[in-house]
C-alpha cells in the first residue's frame, strides 16, 4: 500500500510546496516594488520583475499540472475501490452459497435416513457445491501468482493440440455438453513454447467463459492457426451476449466484470480475464479480446511463440 501512494503524496507535498512558494514570492514582489501592479504592466517592468514574472507563470503550470494529476489518481482509485467492493461482494456470494448448500444437505443427512438414491444425489451436489469453493480459492490464488516476476518466458515445447484437447473435455463433462458444442479446428498437431500448466489454466478459463455467457445452444469454436514462422493464433469464438465495444480493453483488469446486465447474466470474480491476461504475458505472447457488440458474440484471440524445432537436450 505504501508504494502505491508514494507517488502521489510526494506529488501532493510538491504541490503544496509549490503553492506556498508562489504566495510568499507574490508577497515579496509586491511588498518591494508595488509600481508594476499599479501601472497596469504598462510595458515598465525591469529585468528582475520578468524573471519573477516567468518564473512564477512556469510555477502556476505545474502547480495546475500536479493538481489535475492528483486528480486523475484519486478518480483511479476510487474506481479501483468500487471494483474491489463489488469483487469483496462476489467472493462472499461464490463461498456463502455453497457453504449453505453444504451445511443444509448435512444436516439433512444427519437428521434423517434418505433412500440410496436420494442420498446419492444429496452426494452428488455437495461434490458440485465443494468444486466450485476449491474454484473460488484457485482464481484467487491465481490471480495473486499472475502478476509475480519470472525468469523470462518458459521455454519448454508445449503440444498445443493436446492442451486444447484435455480443457474441451473437461469442459464437456462438467458442463455435461454434446461434443459437438466445441469445435476444434486445426490442421496439424502444433507445437508452442510455454508452460503447460499456465496455458492450460488460460484456455479453462476462455473457454469457462464462453459457456457461462452464451445461450443454449451453446456452440464455440476454437481454432489453431500460423501466423507468420514464429507465432500461433488461437482463437475461441463463441455466439453469446458478446461484449460492448467500449469493454473491451477493461475486461482483463483485475476485479473488473463488464456492465451489470453481464454481472446479472452470470456469477464470477472478475478476476479470469485478468488471469488469462497475465499467464500469456508471461508466455511471451499476447491475448485481444473482439465483439461486435451486444448480441453479437465474442471471440479471444491468443498469440503464442511457436516451436519450429524440437527442444534441446
Amino acid at each position: 500500500m505504501r508504494r502505491s501512494i508514494g507517488i502521489p503524496l510526494a506529488l501532493g507535498i510538491a504541490v503544496a510546496f509549490l503553492v506556498v512558494l508562489l504566495a510568499v514570492g507574490w508577497q515579496i514582489l509586491v511588498l518591494e516594488d508595488p509600481r508594476p501592479i499599479a501601472d497596469g504592466l504598462s510595458g515598465r517592468l525591469s529585468t528582475r520583475d520578468w524573471v519573477m514574472l516567468v518564473l512564477g507563470t512556469i510555477f502556476f503550470v505545474l502547480v495546475l499540472a500536479g493538481l489535475i494529476a492528483l486528480l486523475a489518481w484519486l478518480v483511479r482509485e476510487m474506481r479501483t475501490n468500487q471494483r474491489q467492493r463489488a469483487f469483496l461482494d462476489a467472493v462472499t456470494h461464490e463461498m456463502r452459497t455453497p457453504i449453505a448448500s453444504l451445511r443444509l444437505y448435512l444436516e439433512t443427512l444427519e437428521r434423517h435416513d434418505p433412500e440410496p438414491e436420494r442420498r446419492r444425489e444429496f452426494l452428488e451436489r455437495m461434490n458440485r457445491d465443494v468444486e466450485r469453493l476449491g474454484h473460488t480459492v484457485e482464481q484467487v490464488l491465481l490471480a495473486a501468482r499472475a502478476e509475480e516476476a519470472s525468469g523470462g518466458p518458459p521455454k519448454d515445447r508445449v503440444l498445443l493440440t493436446e492442451v486444447l484437447d484435455e480443457c474441451i473435455e473437461d469442459l464437456c463433462a462438467r458442463h455435461e455438453l454434446p461434443a459437438a458444442a466445441v469445435r476444434l479446428d486445426t490442421r496439424s498437431p502444433t507445437h508452442v513454447r510455454g508452460n503447460r500448466e499456465e496455458l492450460a489454466v488460460v484456455f479453462r478459463n476462455l473457454l469457462e467463459n464462453a459457456v457461462k455467457y452464451s445461450d443454449d445452444p451453446i456452440e464455440i469454436h476454437v481454432r489453431v492457426s500460423q501466423k507468420g514462422d514464429d507465432r500461433i493464433d488461437v482463437a475461441i469464438s463463441d455466439s453469446g451476449i458478446g461484449i460492448p465495444a467500449t469493454e473491451l480493453r477493461k475486461i482483463f483488469q483485475r476485479f473488473y466484470r463488464a456492465g451489470r446486465d453481464m454481472q446479472r447474466t452470470a456469477s464470477g470474480l472478475g478476476l479470469g480475464l485478468f488471469i488469462v491476461r497475465n499467464l500469456v504475458r508471461r508466455q511471451g505472447g499476447r491475448v485481444v479480446a473482439r465483439s461486435e457488440g451486444a448480441g453479437a458474440g465474442s471471440r479471444f484471440v491468443v498469440t503464442l511463440r511457436a516451436a519450429t524445432e524440437p527442444e534441446p537436450a
